[in-house]
């Protein structure tokens, strides 16, 4: 992540936040940043009810939950609601981005902007949604992009498999990321009462009963997350034989076609929180990789290595993870109830990769594993080691062939099951960033990611329990490919307002 914007004040400021966001607004949507900024997005209170605005060159609306648009100026940027936008897979492929707001689709738009500033003290006064097409690698971006609030970068695979789980392939239909830990709970047993913070308050998302069995409960339950894994070329691999053990989960279950929306941002650590917490951004308090919190004055970074096994203290005092919610319904007995590999959101887990670095004391945090991980050079898993020379995705091989050592060692004696287990894979984010969608790294780091899920499956069959289990695989947002030729930044143009801000990101910025 790139270091704090701190801008001073060079003219006198505005006299209320609301002109000054305004001013930065119209900074924003000037045409000149039309290639960078695919828009412009915030929340106003309207007649004492909080409303949902987005903007850019073309035009500004006001957005209400349910998909209601109320056109303020120009044409309508989000005119396009609609998840399964870009579907069937050939079509996505054919109109590939990057495009155009105009030719693209944002959904639950309200809905998932109201969440992103929902927090009293940690949400942006606006935030600004990068094109497609934006390259900007000063600034930590990649040949690979998400965090849009663009369809295709919100999502994420979601194949259902297993105990408890109907058997019915491939559907046209799709979810929403904060219903996978609910649904991962209520296969774990957790009452539909119980799917509540801490306060009582229902969970933003619900499980998914349309596809589990109301008389079946799994004997243990294991959520895979393939970060960054795209949805469309993941189920393409599959169905033509590329992905063998994806397929073996879908023969036994059912894979969305519209996979899961991701929250916004369409980012890592926001959305690891929100599938582990069932709530958005706005309620489990981690709205970014990197963002700003007033009250403190802090500037956190929760996706780093320095800080992974840290990220559970970011969450606000309302929040249950699913861990927390399926121990409060499985009586110990000796064994771990619920194991976390992996997963910077682990609070509540009985196992927990965080937890071994956090009683190691290292003050680099998983960046201090590096002894205690496997070479990526000796992995069974690369084929291509051409892809090693990037550093990300020689790191993930190696973490995610740790990962699967812990995954093997919790199952490795048939009569102590864990219930819930969460199994986090990173290789598929380096590939996926490393070549964009569709990119030979891409697709590599997928087929490794299934080799691996390959090992673990014969593992539980060969001790007879593999019917047993109900499987969620799933990723925490999807990718666009960006444009070499298109770079550049807003910042001149927020700087030439004059007004103190900070820039988190890019694309959150906070007017001070």
């Amino acid at each position: 992540m790139s270091g704090p914007e701190l801008r001073t004040e060079t003219e006198p400021r505005p006299e209320t936040r609301t002109e000054a966001r305004e001013r930065a607004v119209q900074a924003l949507v000037s045409a000149d940043l039309a290639a960078i900024v695919d828009l412009v997005v915030w929340v106003e209170v309207v007649d004492d009810v909080r409303v949902a605005h987005a903007a850019n060159h073309l035009g500004r609306v006001r957005l209400r939950p349910g998909g209601r648009h109320e056109l303020l100026a120009g044409t309508d940027p989000v005119s396009n609601e609609d998840p399964m936008a870009f579907l069937p897979y050939a079509l996505e492929v054919e109109q590939a981005g990057p495009r155009r707001s105009s030719d693209n689709a944002y959904p639950y738009a309200a809905e998932r902007i109201l969440s992103l500033f929902d927090d009293p003290s940690r949400s942006p006064d606006l935030a600004v949604v990068h094109t497609p097409r934006h390259f900007f690698p000063d600034e930590n971006g990649h040949v690979g992009e998400h965090g849009s609030l663009d369809v295709v970068q919100s999502r994420a695979p979601l194949v259902l498999s297993g105990a408890g789980v109907r058997t019915a392939g491939y559907v046209d239909d799709h979810a929403r990321l904060v219903d996978v830990g609910p649904t991962m709970a209520a296969l774990a047993g957790v009452p539909t009462q119980d799917l509540r913070d801490a306060v009582g308050e229902p969970l933003d998302g619900s499980p998914l009963q349309a596809y589990l069995l109301p008389d079946e409960l799994p004997r243990a339950v294991v959520g895979i997350l393939w970060d960054g894994a795209h949805c469309g070329d993941l189920l393409h691999l599959a169905e033509s034989g590329d992905l063998p053990n994806v397929a073996r989960l879908i023969g036994g279950g059912v894979a969305l076609r519209g996979g899961a929306v991701a929250q916004f941002p369409s980012v890592t650590l926001t959305n690891h929180t929100s599938i582990l917490t069932g709530l958005g951004p706005g309620r489990h308090g981690v709205l970014g990789n990197v963002f700003y919190d007033r009250e403190t004055t802090e500037r956190v970074v929760p996706n780093d290595a320095t800080t992974w096994h840290r990220s559970s203290e970011w969450l606000r005092p309302a929040v249950r993870t699913v861990f927390e919610m399926v121990a409060d319904h499985v009586v110990p007995q000796g064994f771990p109830r619920t194991a976390s590999i992996d997963e910077a959101i682990d609070r509540g887990a009985d196992y927990s990769t965080m937890a071994v670095i956090r009683a190691s004391g290292a003050a680099s945090g998983a960046g201090g594993l590096g002894d205690r991980l496997p070479s990526a050079d000796d992995s069974p898993f690369v084929t291509q080691r051409s892809h090693l020379a990037d550093a990300y995705f020689r790191w993930g091989v190696s973490v995610d062939d740790l990962g699967l050592a812990q995954a093997r060692e919790l199952f490795s004696d048939a009569t102590s099951l864990p219930r819930l287990t969460w199994w986090a894979n990173v290789v598929t984010d380096a590939g996926h960033h490393g070549g964009g969608p569709r990119s030979e790294m891409a697709r590599d780091s997928l087929r490794q990611a299934d080799a691996r899920l390959g090992v673990f499956l014969d593992q539980l069959e060969g001790l007879g329990v593999l019917d047993e289990v109900a499987f969620v695989l799933t990723a925490d947002h999807g990718f666009e490919g960006s444009d070499p030729s298109v770079t550049g930044s807003w910042r001149p143009a927020l700087d030439g307002l004059g007004v103190p801000y900070r820039d988190e990101g890019p694309g959150f910025v906070y007017l001070l």
